[in-house]
């Protein structure tokens, strides 16, 4: 995924219930594109969600 897609998910996670009131998305201006990757991955999990970039196949 770019990164651009990668904070347009995180910001689709944001909105989940789980999420609500708590802020997952400002520590993406220090990460690298791979350890947004991997936040976003471990956020979808928490949320309960399958993990797209695991449904992308990588």
């Amino acid at each position: 995924m770019t990164r651009l897609a990668l904070l347009e998910r995180l910001k689709e996670i944001q909105q989940m219930p789980r999420y609500q009131g708590r802020d997952i998305s400002t520590i993406s201006a220090v990460l690298s594109n791979q350890a947004l990757a991997r936040h976003v991955e471990l956020c979808e999990e928490v949320a309960g969600v399958t993990p797209r970039l695991a449904a992308q196949g990588g």
